[in-house]
């Protein structure tokens, strides 16, 4: 199953399927690189860092670059390290670096990439659901610093996405759950057939039945292709993709990204999004109430402990203010979104609770 996503002028294309993509796809995309750096985590398991270079061929220089597990890990010093063992193991324009890992690795790997020698390429291995599904996608890297989340960046697109299925298998419930958060978001914003397909088989999914799974990823990459190829460069329509992510970012950014997952935090932030878009009358009480038992039957927890009080001087320094006005990205419908920064305050309180 090829999926060839267009952005911009560039081409690149996500590959989804089992372990043979690797074999079958990664030698030709490195072709013209003499070097291949790979930047991992500590908590892959080596077997799969194995499986990727086993098809690098043994003229090639490959070497291993393992980052602590974590949000956390997308840090200036992690970012500085990495490039000077670039420059040290004398890295150039001519090379490419391999992302294999979550969306830390990911995001932290394709900012060095956009950065090291004003580009060189790379090529995403996401090993995680949210990573398959969302931020190995579009071409947005970044790092944290500490007055938020993603604030430090560049626009990268990779040269080429692998998907493995058969990653999931030894994936923890909790980070796959994470995941299963960023597909849901896809059918809300934009693809109802996403939604349907959850309300039929909330079971099946967290079983993990490889077909829907696999089903699930092709619709999400499928729907995240179409709304980047539109909008590169987050300019319009591609904001919807932040549905939740406000609240979300918020959450995280509160716990000093500790305790609580990415996908974990979108999933309140969509609940209370959710709320807030019934509350200004855009979705009815039963479209609200159809999410929010989607998200209860997959075990979803709410946001109870942290109010707008709480929360406002997070929300106030994410990249999605401008002007010192919020950006909101609301439902019109299930399967239909939109962008506003005109909505009742007292309501965006309210959609805490």
């Amino acid at each position: 199953m090829i999926k060839k996503v267009l952005v911009g002028d560039e081409k690149y294309k996500v590959l989804i399927g089992k372990n043979d993509i690797f074999k079958n796809y990664l030698p030709d995309s490195i072709k013209n690189n003499k070097k291949i750096f790979i930047i991992s985590d500590k908590n892959i398991p080596t077997k799969y860092i194995e499986l990727i270079k086993r098809p690098i061929t043994s003229s090639k220089v490959v070497n291993i670059h393992k980052i602590k597990a974590g949000e956390e890990s997308k840090s200036f010093s992690n970012f500085q390290n990495i490039l000077n063992k670039l420059a040290k193991k004398k890295y150039d324009r001519s090379d490419c670096i391999i992302a294999i890992g979550g969306g830390v690795v990911g995001d932290l790997s394709g900012f060095v990439a956009a950065s090291y020698m004003r580009g060189i390429d790379y090529i995403q291995v996401p090993t995680t659901l949210l990573a398959q599904v969302d931020s190995s996608v579009g071409g947005k890297t970044a790092i944290n610093i500490e007055s938020g989340k993603n604030l430090v960046g560049a626009f990268k697109n990779p040269k080429l996405v692998l998907i493995s299925s058969s990653f999931l298998k030894t994936l923890p419930d909790r980070e796959f759950k994470a995941g299963i958060a960023e597909v849901i978001k896809y059918g809300l914003i934009y693809n109802k057939k996403i939604f349907k397909i959850f309300q039929k088989n909330c079971k099946l999914i967290l079983q993990k039945k490889p077909k829907i799974i696999e089903d699930l990823i092709y619709e999400s990459v499928k729907t995240k292709a179409k709304i980047v190829t539109e909008d590169e460069k987050e300019l319009g329509i591609r904001a919807v993709l932040n549905f939740g992510h406000t609240y979300g970012h918020a959450l995280e950014a509160q716990s000093n990204y500790k305790n609580i997952l990415h996908g974990e935090a979108v999933a309140m932030g969509m609940r209370m999004a959710s709320k807030m878009s019934m509350l200004e009358g855009h979705i009815n009480k039963d479209d609200y109430e159809k999410i929010t038992d989607l998200f209860d039957a997959l075990k979803f927890s709410k946001n109870t402990s942290n109010s707008y009080s709480d929360l406002k001087k997070f929300i106030m320094t994410d990249k999605k203010v401008k002007n010192g006005n919020i950006n909101l990205i609301l439902l019109k419908n299930i399967g239909e979104s939109f962008q506003t920064q005109k909505f009742d305050m007292e309501n965006f309180k309210r959609s805490f609770s």
